[in-house]
């Protein structure tokens, strides 16, 4: 048992370990996900319905999306985003590797009339000939992924940017890491049933990683026929290291802002957003 606990507290190296489609396609789990995303009211997988509306104004009149504007959204969950850019005439992509969130985008885009295309794959594996206007990652997807997997990302939406194209997305600030702290947890059905809809222990690890600004909350479920571990690693920046990424791969970084609505950048803000194109 103290072997156990040992490897259960154990702290991994930064991102040694990648568990995303644990959380994304797991029966059970990727419901929970669903109904997050689904609440209007919550910032929890999805941003709540209004700050949704309110980015997809400012995208519509700084991108000027209409007929013609072809977009990707990776990322792009059940389509919160994508619906209400195709509603403006967009011609719009979508990619997520949560089958329960493209099957519900897809279902929701028939029932509306849309004509959006909804991919069911990693989009770290997506690959496609169409050249796009606009990339979109929103939600500070991109903090979920490790130095290697950002670089093969930003390499990819390279390929696929039509010239003069943007992308935007968002990511966590170190305002927001400095907030973070390190904890323990465990209880009977951890965080209200969320993992399994069996009787399981449920263990929590924060580790926070000053040297690489990351934070990693890790969770040991223990049911009665299986252990599982998932690892959900968030990366922290500053505005130099955004630029530094972006600019090794081929970009520049042309505006920031505070979020994906446009408000103006604020170096003490949980989070922020850039807007980049091909160097």
């Amino acid at each position: 048992m103290f072997q156990e606990l040992e490897k259960i507290t154990s702290r991994p190296k930064p991102f040694e370990f990648y568990t995303a489609a644990d959380l994304w396609t797991d029966e059970h789990t990727s419901k929970q996900m669903l109904s997050f995303h689904l609440n209007e009211n919550i910032d929890v997988s999805s941003r709540n319905a209004a700050f949704i509306d309110r980015s997809v104004e400012w995208m519509a009149s700084r991108f000027k999306v209409g007929p013609g504007a072809r977009i990707a959204d990776f990322g792009c969950g059940p389509g919160l985003y994508a619906a209400r850019l195709a509603q403006r005439q967009a011609d719009v992509t979508g990619i997520d590797f949560s089958e329960r969130s493209i099957r519900y985008a897809r279902n929701a885009a028939a029932e509306q009339g849309l004509s959006i295309r909804y991919v069911n794959r990693n989009y770290l594996e997506f690959e496609t000939d169409e050249r796009f206007h606009l990339i979109l990652m929103i939600m500070c997807d991109f903090c979920a992924l490790g130095p290697g997997q950002r670089k093969q990302l930003l390499g990819k939406f390279h390929a696929v940017l039509s010239p003069g194209g943007s992308v935007l997305l968002d990511v966590y600030s170190l305002a927001a890491y400095q907030q973070r702290e390190e904890a323990a947890e465990y209880g009977v059905n951890l965080l209200d049933g969320f993992w399994s809809p069996n009787r399981y222990y449920g263990f929590s690890n924060t580790f926070r990683y000053e040297e690489e600004k990351v934070v990693l909350d890790k969770y040991t479920i223990i049911e009665a026929d299986r252990t599982r571990t998932i690892y959900n690693w968030l990366q922290y920046f500053s505005l130099e290291n955004i630029e530094r990424e972006f600019g090794e791969s081929g970009f520049a970084v042309e505006s920031t802002f505070s979020d994906v609505a446009g408000a103006p950048y604020d170096s003490e803000s949980g989070e922020f957003a850039v807007i980049a194109k091909r160097s």
